[in-house]
């Protein structure tokens, strides 16, 4: 029914990359009021561009927040210095949403998808977890001290074909003093071999422009979700098109492609298929889904396995998975999925 290609490319970024410093500032946002209020509705977006950050949005909650110090925290954190012009645009959720919401049914209309394969432990796709691998690392370089030129903002890339690594790029900040040679020499040995192991026959790219001295909102603008494949299936899977951050359980975008996510690796697990691709569709402010489905790789339908064993009413699953709790900030880099301990890769017996 579907398979990955032969060929295909994926990629990361770094927490520091500028659309994932807004995912991070919206879901470092939800935490806080889930934090006091595990009831919050929320959808905060965030735009920085050049100076400039945007937080608008609608929520209801009865925490008391400061975003914007919130937002300023997030930035410093992630390792920029820049000071920010900062403007909230936050409004009360409109109550035509919140009358549908508040009996149980889905905060929105929309297509969710999750996907799990038996080629990686993560049950990801190689590609999906060695850019993963290869973004988590250059981070952990910058921040531990060992390359002390690497500045927040960064990207990464891999090509497989028939299984293997053929190229792997990195385009990383860096201070203006360091060279290209050093750079490409030290992320060869510190970067790429301990992620990828020989680089026989692997193209290596580093900085293909040459210079990558300016970064952040300082170099481009970012806006909350725009990372939708790197935060799934790097596009080698359907995607429903609405991203995560920023977003309670209520709203379906979120919950419902976790519940996918957490059935198709189940089907995995439990022997029901070697890859798994599961998909449901909502109608905003009704609770039961409008469509349910699921396939194995072979095109078998496991949808009376998926409807027997898993309920996908957002209630059910908030309360399945735990999710009224601030556990968001954590997710909004380097992908949703293949990251132990959270409550949707647990594997159950069905």
């Amino acid at each position: 029914m579907f398979h990955l290609l032969e060929r295909y490319t994926v990629e990361s970024v770094t927490c520091g990359h500028p659309d994932k410093v807004c995912d991070q500032m919206s879901d470092a946002i939800l935490d806080a009021m889930l934090a006091q209020d595990p009831y919050s509705r929320a959808g905060v977006e965030t735009f920085g561009s050049h100076g400039t950050l945007m937080i608008g949005g609608e929520v209801r909650t009865k925490a008391k927040v400061d975003f914007e110090k919130i937002a300023r925290k997030v930035y410093k954190d992630i390792g920029y210095k820049e000071n920010l012009e900062v403007f909230v645009r936050v409004a009360q959720q409109s109550p035509d949403i919140a009358m549908g919401v508040d009996t149980g049914g889905a905060g929105d209309q929309g297509i969710m998808y999750g996907y799990a394969t038996n080629e990686t432990k993560e049950m990801l796709p190689l590609g999906v977890v060695l850019a993963h691998a290869l973004a988590r690392r250059l981070e952990k370089l910058r921040r531990d001290g060992t390359l002390k030129w690497l500045k927040p903002d960064g990207k990464t890339q891999v090509t497989i074909a028939k299984g293997k690594v053929i190229t792997a790029l990195c385009s990383t900040q860096h201070d203006k003093k360091v060279s290209q040679e050093e750079i490409r020499k030290q992320l060869i040995k510190h970067l790429f071999t301990p992620i990828l192991g020989s680089l026989k026959n692997i193209e290596i790219l580093v900085n293909p422009t040459g210079r990558f001295v300016q970064g952040g909102f300082e170099a481009d603008a970012g806006l909350t979700g725009r990372k939708i494949q790197v935060d799934t299936y790097g596009g080698l899977m359907p995607h429903g098109g609405g991203c995560f951050s920023g977003k309670e359980p209520m709203k379906v975008d979120r919950s419902a492609a976790y519940m996918c996510r957490f059935v198709a690796k189940n089907l995995v697990a439990n022997g029901y298929a070697k890859k798994a691709l599961v998909s449901v569709a909502y109608a905003i402010g009704r609770a039961e889904p409008v469509m349910i489905e699921a396939f194995d790789e072979k095109g078998k339908n496991l949808t009376h396995i998926v409807t027997k064993n898993f309920d996908f009413r957002p209630q059910a699953i908030i309360e399945r998975l735990d999710l009224r709790r601030p556990i968001y900030k954590e997710t909004a880099a380097y992908g949703h999925f293949g990251v132990a301990g959270r409550p949707w890769e647990k594997i159950i017996k069905i």
